[in-house]
């Protein structure tokens, strides 16, 4: 059905850096739609999972990102998030389901992807939350997710699946 929901899911940011900044297509709104999901992470008490890519050639994330509270920050050279850090936080976490955002859409994010439906994880990729610095990558990324059983959704949609009720606080 592609319903996360609390308890069993994690947030994956993926490789959002600083060297990045001036080369991703629009990343200033991919910067507010990951600073956006981290706060929801904190507040709503879902995991949040972060990687950098090869942080010493390509900075760390994003300064405007709140990134504190996250379970677990994780260097990587690997496109893929799944590392054997990444893989062990999941399994003590009971984690179910990912929500999965960052960049490059085609590259790190994708393979990140496929990985963890290779893993039988459920994987809902924020459409608002991807980009690459090639914009046409984005669309053809996002489709050969879907293809391959990821669920496509917007942000503020996952986060309104996840509050499940207008009740919660």
């Amino acid at each position: 059905l592609g319903r996360p929901t609390a308890g069993r899911t994690a947030f994956f940011l993926c490789d959002i850096q600083e060297r990045f900044r001036t080369g991703i297509h629009a990343f200033e709104s991919l910067v507010q739609v990951a600073n956006k999901m981290s706060r929801f992470s904190a507040i709503a008490d879902i995991p949040l999972i972060v990687t950098e890519q090869y942080p010493k050639g390509l900075g760390h994330t994003a300064k405007e990102i709140a990134v504190d509270h996250a379970a677990l920050v994780d260097e990587k050279t690997k496109f893929s998030m799944l590392t054997p850090a990444v893989a062990e936080k999941l399994a003590e976490l009971g984690t179910e389901s990912v929500v999965l955002y960052g960049i490059e859409s085609h590259v790190c994010v994708l393979q990140t992807c496929l990985e963890l439906l290779e893993h039988k994880y459920d994987v809902h990729v924020l459409a608002d939350g991807v980009s690459s610095m090639n914009a046409p990558e984005i669309d053809i990324a996002l489709a050969r997710m879907a293809r391959a059983g990821a669920h496509v959704a917007s942000s503020e949609s996952v986060m309104f699946q996840l509050m499940g009720d207008a009740k919660n606080p």
